[in-house]
């Protein structure tokens, strides 16, 4: 490793150290609310409206809707970590000094995205333990499961990141987390399948993004998919290509840092 590489390693390293630090150290506000209303959704979805319910897809409605409800925590926690964070570094005005220093743009971008992802996946495993009090989990197919819940994870880790660059209050950080991303999650299979829905409605499901990766996670917990596992992971792959492209061009421009 050279001299270079090993600084940039440094500079990677000791981000990505803040970012952990920094929703660990506040894990009353980070960790502890999503393994609280998740519980919730287990309480309410699975025991009192899942007895009426019944199966679906072969499965008891609670093991049906235990992969969408961990994946919709894993969703919320990494996109909300790295808006916050990365909002609150422009809005304190140290954003300049990690600017000006002599890292790469795509290292800041990564120790931010990563650190969102490490919250993300701990709010996963604290959801996946509190849904084992519920219903008994056994994995399918476990490398489906653990890429699905990586590649999700940092898609949007890097919408949030974009989100955070064009913000510019911390009332604009939660509008589209409130009025897209809960929205598309609520509609995208968590507790229900499409099968269920008239041909048109599940033809419109289908332009749903988090519908893809609700699917090919239950494909890897349950073995069970409404949707190709293929396309799903193409499309997550596709999407994180172009926004990681896009995120770097903005940096790389300084859209809500310089102006």
């Amino acid at each position: 490793m050279s001299t270079q590489q090993y600084r940039h390693w440094i500079a990677f390293h000791t981000l990505l150290t803040r970012e952990i630090r920094r929703f660990v150290r506040i894990w009353p506000q980070t960790l502890l609310p999503p393994a609280i209303t998740m519980t919730l959704y287990f309480i309410i979805f699975g025991n009192l409206i899942g007895s009426r319910i019944g199966s679906m897809g072969g499965f008891s409605y609670m093991e049906y809707i235990a992969p969408g409800i961990i994946m919709m925590s894993v969703i919320n926690s990494a996109y909300s970590n790295v808006a916050s964070s990365f909002f609150s570094a422009k809005f304190q005005n140290h954003i300049e000094e990690l600017i000006v220093a002599p890292v790469p743009n795509y290292l800041i971008l990564g120790g931010y995205v990563v650190g969102g992802m490490a919250r993300g996946l701990c709010v996963g495993l604290i959801v996946t333990i509190v849904s084992l009090f519920f219903t008994l989990i056994e994995i399918q197919h476990l490398w489906v499961t653990i890429s699905m819940i990586i590649l999700c994870s940092m898609m949007f880790a890097l919408g949030g990141f974009i989100n955070a660059i064009y913000a510019t209050s911390f009332d604009e950080i939660s509008i589209i987390p409130t009025f897209i991303l809960t929205p598309l999650t609520y509609l995208g299979g968590v507790f229900y399948s499409i099968s269920l829905l008239p041909e048109f409605w599940q033809n419109v499901s289908l332009l749903n993004p988090i519908l893809y990766m609700v699917n090919a996670f239950r494909f890897g917990m349950l073995g069970v998919s409404d949707i190709p596992v293929a396309i799903a992971f193409g499309i997550i792959l596709i999407c994180i290509v172009g926004l990681t492209s896009f995120a770097l061009y903005l940096l790389n421009k300084g859209t809500g840092i310089r102006n």
